[in-house]
């Protein structure tokens, strides 16, 4: 697929009724040669829409207007290129933990968290956060997580969790206010709601930071999983990471995690974690997969807005 392809896909398949400024500039890039050859002096796995958008708008520069933004990338190249080839997309999207949780309270209590491209670790809280699902409400927290749920009984209370680790090549740290401003220039513009729910979610990982450990998904994980306590369910579990994960790697990660005690939660699109025979899903929106140690459960949402289990 070519990086104008790329573009224009993000532009029709996920920026399209969510993102109306990252669709026109995704629009733009895919049709000017200029910003496209720029692009392609990257690796491919940095050309991705987020990196980009995220970088400029981490630098202040300008993403509304798509002639001002295409005048700031190729005048601003050489910094852009420098930031896109030292960061990487890590959306810490504590809004994900909602469809994770009719998993993680099924499970056997209490649970040892392991996350897999943690980012700064606000998806390994889920005891931490309420849910609102339609009219049905779970926990008490100040920080509400809304998500609706289609075909599947609600979970009835929150999980118990006892340990909770992250492992990612570069662990960001949210009381480190660079680290905070690049987790806020990767939400979307338009998305006041989750920019909010970012410092929430921070504030209260700030206040008992989880073990975040600078490692690699398969070569790290056995040590890392080894320091779960025995008597908790060991869960190791990962949502939008694995598109960036080559895919020999991904097979390798695969029968590690399979090699683990406990269970597995994968929560990733179809075409970087394949199962076979998947219903259609409902809607475009619907483009993740839930699954629990292989076995897929549901459609979901990117960023946990909505689940529908499997018939």
């Amino acid at each position: 697929m070519t990086t104008a392809t790329v573009y224009a896909e993000f532009a029709a398949r996920e920026a399209r009724g969510i993102s109306p400024i990252y669709e026109r500039l995704s629009v733009m890039v895919s049709r000017d040669d200029e910003v496209l050859c720029l692009l392609g002096l990257l690796p491919p796995a940095k050309q991705q829409p987020n990196l980009l958008f995220g970088v400029v708008r981490f630098l202040g520069g300008p993403v509304e207007d798509p002639a001002a933004f295409r005048d700031y990338v190729v005048t601003g190249w050489p910094l852009i290129e420098a930031e896109m080839r030292t960061r990487a997309t890590q959306t810490n999207e504590a809004g994900r933990c909602a469809v994770l949780l009719p998993v993680l309270a099924a499970l056997p209590q209490p649970l040892a968290l392991l996350e897999v491209g943690a980012s700064a670790g606000l998806c390994l809280y889920p005891d931490r956060y309420s849910y609102r699902y339609g009219d049905h409400r779970i926990g008490d927290g100040d920080l509400i997580l809304d998500c609706a749920a289609t075909g599947m009984d609600l979970p009835a209370g929150l999980p118990e969790v006892v340990w909770r680790a992250g492992l990612d090549l570069n662990p960001l740290d949210v009381t480190h206010p660079v680290d905070l401003a690049w987790l806020d220039a990767l939400i979307w513009p338009e998305h006041a709601h989750r920019r909010a729910r970012l410092r929430a979610a921070a504030a209260l990982t700030a206040a008992e930071p989880p073990l975040l450990v600078r490692g690699d998904l398969v070569d790290d994980l056995p040590a890392l999983a080894a320091q779960a306590p025995a008597d908790a369910t060991l869960v190791v579990f990962h949502t939008a990471v694995m598109y960036q994960v080559p895919p020999p790697r991904r097979e390798a990660f695969t029968r590690t995690v399979r090699a683990l005690p406990g269970h597995w939660i994968a929560n990733e699109t179809p075409d970087v974690l394949a199962y076979p025979a998947l219903p259609t899903p409902p809607d475009g929106a619907l483009r993740n997969v839930l699954a629990l140690d292989g076995t897929p459960l549901a459609w979901t949402r990117t960023h946990g807005q909505a689940i529908t289990w499997f018939g």
